[in-house]
This record gives C-alpha cells, sequence and structure tokens, in this order.
C-alpha cells in the first residue's frame, strides 16, 4: 500500500460517524433491501469499520451470522463496542488473504471499502470464494465524480486553488467508482446475474460548521488534503467552498449522497 493509501486508513473510528458515517447508515439500509437475501443467512462484511452496515444487517435481514472483517483493530474495537448482538463478529483480516474457510458465507459485501482495497481483482475473487454456490456477492461505494455532493463541492473547490493537486481529487484517484468499471470487476471474478444501481439518500447540514468541521479530522483522503493545507490555504478553501455550496435562507445544507452498488452471484 503506497503511503496516501496508510493515510486513508483510519486508525480511529470515532471521527467516522460525523463525516460520512451518518450517511452510509441511510445507503446501508437501502443496499440491504435490496439485496433481499433470505432470513438465516450467513453473511460476511468486508472491510467492516464500525460495524454500521453489519449492525443494519443484523436489524434487517434476521441472519444466522454475520462475520465482520477490517484490517484496523481500532475500527474493530468500536465495532466491537456498538454491536452486541451474539450473532456479529468481528475480526482482524486482510482483504487479499481472507481468513476465512470457502463456500462459507450466503452473502458477501462490503460498504465504502472496494476503492481502498490494494490489488482489488485479487479482492473481490477472495469474496467470490468465501461465497457459497448460489450466494451474492456485492458492495457500494461513493459516486466520488458525481453526486457524492459533499466531496465533490470539497475537491471542486481545492482543484479550483490548486490546480497541481488534481490527482488527488478522489473523483480522479478511484475512477472504479463507476457503473461501467464496478461491472466489468465483478465480470472478471467470474460472478454472473450483475447488477450495478444508484442509491441516493439525502446529506442535509444543520449550518457550514456542520458541513465543514467533520473535514478537520485529518484522516481519509479530503479531511487529510485539508489538513495538510497551512492554515491561510485552508481558510481559503473554506471560504471558496463556502460561496458555492446551496446554502439555505435558514443557513442549512441541502446535498445529495448518492453511492453505486453492485451485486452478483456465484
Amino acid at each position: 500500500m503506497d503511503a496516501s493509501a496508510q493515510r486513508s486508513v483510519w486508525a480511529s473510528g470515532r471521527d467516522y460517524e460525523p463525516y460520512v458515517g451518518r450517511w452510509s447508515r441511510h445507503v446501508g439500509r437501502e443496499f440491504v433491501d435490496w439485496l433481499a437475501i433470505p432470513p438465516g443467512a450467513r453473511w460476511l462484511d468486508l472491510g467492516c469499520g464500525t460495524g454500521a452496515l453489519a449492525e443494519t444487517i443484523l436489524r434487517l435481514a434476521n441472519p444466522a451470522q454475520v462475520d465482520g472483517i477490517d484490517p484496523s483493530e481500532g475500527y474493530l474495537a468500536l465495532a466491537r463496542e456498538q454491536v452486541r448482538d451474539p450473532r456479529a463478529r468481528f475480526n482482524v483480516g486482510d482483504a487479499r488473504r481472507l481468513p476465512v474457510e470457502s463456500a462459507t458465507y450466503d452473502a458477501v459485501v462490503s460498504a465504502l471499502v472496494l476503492n481502498f482495497i490494494p490489488d482489488l481483482p485479487t479482492g473481490v475473487a477472495e469474496m467470490a470464494r468465501a461465497l457459497r454456490q448460489g450466494g451474492t456477492v456485492a458492495g457500494y461505494v461513493w459516486d466520488y465524480a458525481g453526486k457524492m455532493e459533499l466531496m465533490r463541492y470539497f475537491w471542486d473547490a481545492a482543484v479550483a486553488l490548486k490546480p497541481e493537486d488534481l490527482e488527488r481529487d478522489e473523483g480522479r484517484r478511484f475512477p472504479i467508482c463507476q457503473p461501467g468499471p464496478l461491472r466489468h470487476l465483478f465480470e472478471r471474478a467470474g460472478l454472473k446475474n450483475l447488477q450495478v444501481r444508484s442509491i441516493d439518500v439525502p446529506t442535509h447540514f444543520r449550518d457550514f460548521d456542520d458541513y465543514w468541521t467533520p473535514f478537520l479530522g485529518g484522516q481519509f483522503p479530503a479531511p487529510d488534503y485539508a489538513m495538510s493545507l497551512d492554515e491561510a490555504a485552508r481558510a481559503a478553501l473554506r471560504e471558496r467552498i463556502r460561496a458555492h455550496l446551496p446554502i439555505a435562507a435558514d443557513g442549512s445544507i441541502p446535498l445529495i449522497a448518492r453511492a453505486w452498488a453492485v451485486c452478483g452471484t456465484r
């Protein structure tokens, strides 16, 4: 993993919720409903993070078991604290070498993680390996280049101020996060009955501080970029974003967060 990717892995999940965790939970509910996995299934949640998707699966899908795998012990500690259901287990693991037996799970899923996996084809092949015959592999990622608006406003402003930083824009950095590349990725893994769809959720910020403060956490690409700037450059970025956001008369900011979801069967 290169240095930029390493900085993108959060050591702690505490700051995840105000940044994108609160919006990911809404996407996760629609994602689980869309998959319609029958009750009593065994699920593997790859890159489970703080356990948000696992918690949604437990609440909506009536599974027999949900196993969460993540490389970050900091995230897993929070997942174990927040998700106390005895059907859930959370363990450290690498997406490229999953610590699970082959043909074990009815559903193998991943939320907002595929674009961070080094050697992604190997990661998806491992997801398929863990799946029983007839099971479902699925995941979703943010539409960084389009309608993940809270990030799009950020990067449009950042690149306008510093065009030399274009390659740090997540819309360019993660080309996999588009319908065509996602479909091709699953096709290459030998998965069948492929479907790709968008999931849009409203992201309503109370005011500008509610939007801006999570970018000061210094983890993941956009916050990492914001905190790499000196104080004057960060202030210029803040004010350019403020000038372009659709701020309502009451100070609130109504945006959309779009995720692209993909699923296939073995």
